[in-house]
């Protein structure tokens, strides 16, 4: 191969490399088939594999061969258990909702609280109330659990809901009742376990695990079931077996 022909090639592949960890590139942003039909805001989302600390925005979905390889590698590392009782769960037992004081995490002490921050981050076409540059009273949001592009305004609250990707009461079950205050906090309001979706989306999940209960839109399951083992693996918090088998199956070549 000439010189000048192996220069652009390797350079073509730095360059698909780094769209691929930035989640614009093949594996991050391309349907896999069932669902809904990403919607036009969809193509500024990351994907879960390049975006560790969910700090970007969007979540993209998983689809090349490569890619969910890596995915079955990660949801491979997570260990298993029982579930345990719901007894003594309360909210509260994870801090206020949704508190900003929550040491530890990105986007911590910033001046504003947890749930704005996550509209601003993942909204677009976003609007602040007069005199604030905090408090979102509209927006335009993707939800990757529905495929659906909602027009979101504050007086309509509850039509988009943030979403602990593993539930507060599932962690629970799973051991987070033996941890100290200070880590349900973080928890609680760490980003990468935060996602705003549709309402009855989030309502419909409950703390259901992912044997119990997947995002509508089939093209994102295997996106959900990494960012599920991403939270987990970060706060050394084990799964169900059947919750574990469901994540791998969806992360299938």
């Amino acid at each position: 191969m000439p010189d000048s022909l192996r220069k652009r090639s390797a350079l073509f592949a730095v360059v698909l490399s780094a769209a691929v960890l930035a989640g614009c590139g093949p594996g991050s942003g391309t349907p896999d088939g069932g669902g809904s039909a990403p919607g036009p805001s969809a193509g500024r989302a990351a994907g879960p594999l390049g975006n560790p600390d969910g700090t970007k925005p969007g979540l993209a979905p998983v689809t090349t061969d490569a890619d969910k390889a890596a995915a079955r590698g990660l949801i491979g590392e997570l260990t298993t258990k029982g579930r345990g009782p719901r007894t003594g769960y309360d909210r509260d037992e994870f801090g206020y909702a949704w508190m900003d004081t929550a040491d530890g995490v990105p986007l911590a002490r910033n001046g504003c609280d947890t749930r704005n921050d996550l509209l601003k981050l993942h909204g677009r076409h976003v609007r602040f109330r007069a005199g604030s540059d905090c408090v979102v009273v509209s927006m335009d949001l993707y939800d990757p659990y529905t495929g659906k592009d909602i027009a979101w305004k504050k007086a309509r609250a509850a039509e988009v809901q943030i979403d602990h990707v593993v539930p507060l009461s599932y962690s629970w079950q799973m051991g987070s009742s033996r941890w100290p205050e200070s880590k349900r906090e973080r928890f609680a309001n760490d980003v990468l376990n935060l996602l705003p979706v549709e309402g009855r989306a989030n309502s419909a999940k409950g703390d259901s695990g992912p044997a119990s209960w997947l995002p509508p839109s089939k093209q994102i399951r295997c996106a959900y079931a990494v960012r599920f083992a991403q939270v987990a693996l970060k706060y050394e918090l084990p799964v169900t077996s059947a919750d574990k088998r469901m994540m791998l199956r969806q992360c299938e070549g």
